[in-house]
Formats: structure tokens, sequence, C-alpha cells
């Protein structure tokens, strides 16, 4: 199956198999995300974490770059590398990128009705996206920071797949939380205040901090850009 069919096709069949990947591998070279390949640091494991319940349905549907759909917040862009652990931590072109996460209020689109969404959303979609890395292993995302919901330290969930659909990475990336805090408690248009469970407490995030929390950049007035980098053994 080539790609062009892969995209139009989707494959939430995957999904089912999240729980049974291996841990994949992470370099911590988030400094480095400027568009090249350079790398610098050490190459460390990186630890799959949990879809959680909220995955996209249908995930080529949402081939974007611009994943904002009609939710307001602060402007947030994401910018990931991915690396070959096989291949000296170099770029890792032609995989596909997923990504998802909640609004300034802790809602997730496709879902609803249940459990930690308070509001149903089951007929509308937002900020979900899927890319393709380009030459240097890059995607880059335009959204909105998000929001928290209780139990939870704020994040975005990612899905790495190879171009034939075979699943590489399913983990989640978190923030800083001098930033999070200072949009919570900024922002007008987040009323929750600061998030209730912080980075080391947060049961995904909690003795990986170090490799799960990425850089930063930018301020509330230019919105907030993140760099991070993801290596994965492909």
């Amino acid at each position: 199956m080539d790609r062009k069919e892969f995209l139009q096709k989707g494959f939430s069949s995957i999904l089912g198999l999240a729980m049974a990947i291996p841990a994949f591998d992470s370099c911590k070279t988030e400094a480095d995300v400027t568009g090249t390949t350079a790398t610098t640091g050490t190459c460390t494991s990186y630890p799959v974490k949990e879809e959680g319940p909220f995955p996209t349905k249908v995930p080529s549907s949402f081939v974007l770059k611009d994943i904002r759909s009609d939710r307001t917040g602060v402007p947030f862009t994401i910018n990931v590398i991915v690396q070959n652990k096989n291949k000296n931590c170099t770029a890792l072109d032609g995989v596909i990128f997923d990504i998802w996460h909640c609004d300034k209020d802790g809602n997730y689109s496709e879902y609803g009705g249940s459990g930690m969404q308070s509001v149903d959303y089951t007929k509308v979609d937002f900020l979900r996206g899927r890319q393709t890395t380009d030459s240097t292993g890059q995607v880059t995302f335009t959204s909105i920071y998000p929001g928290w919901y209780s139990g939870r330290a704020p994040h975005f969930h990612v899905h790495v797949y190879t171009a034939s659909g075979t699943s590489l990475l399913i983990t989640q990336v978190g923030f800083p939380e001098d930033i999070n805090n200072t949009v919570y408690t900024t922002s007008n248009l987040y009323t929750r205040g600061k998030q209730d469970t912080s980075n080391s407490a947060d049961h995904v995030f909690s003795g990986s901090t170090d490799i799960l929390i990425a850089k930063m950049t930018g301020s509330m007035s230019a919105g907030y850009v993140l760099n991070h980098t993801i290596v994965v053994s492909a």
C-alpha cells in the first residue's frame, strides 16, 4: 500500500495495538529543532505512554497543519523533529505524525457525555491533525495552548507511524509549569486557574519529566512555540 492510499483509508485497527508497543528512544536535542538535522546530546530511551481515552477515530481525515478549527486560546506553534535511533539519530523523513489535544476548557472533540468529558462534542472535530515528516524529519502544527482537566498535567498526544501503517510510537508531551500557569492565570480565555496536577505528580510524566516535558519559547502576546525531538527505532 502506498502512502497516498494509506492516508486516504486510515488505519483505525492499528490503534488497538497501542499497549503492545515496546519502549522507543528519544534524543534530548530540543534546542536543535531549527529545521536542520543537527543533533547533540545523548540519545535516551523514550517511554511509550498511554494513548488515552480520546484518540482520533479516523486519523487520515485530518491531514492538517492548522488544527485549531473554531477553538480559541493563546496561539501555540508545535515543532517536532522525528529522528531514527538506528541511523545515529539522523532525520526520519516520510513517517506519519498524528497529534491531538484538548481545548482551553479541557474538552476533546469526537467524544462527550461520560468520564472526564463534560461536554458532548461527538459531532465536531477540532485540535486533531496529521502530517508527514519532511526531509529534516520535522512537522509543524498551528494550534492553541491546551487547557487542563482534573488529575492530569497539560499535554498533547502523539502517534507515529511508518508510511505503510506500522506503529512506531505512542506517547505524550508536556509543557513547563511556569508557562502553563502564566497562560492559565493571565489570559481571560482560560477560566480554570492553575493546573491541579503538577508534572511530577502526573501519572504519565512522573519519573520522565526530563524527557517528556518540551522546551518552549514565546510570550502571551506573541504566542508560544514548542520545540521537541522524538527519536524512534525505524
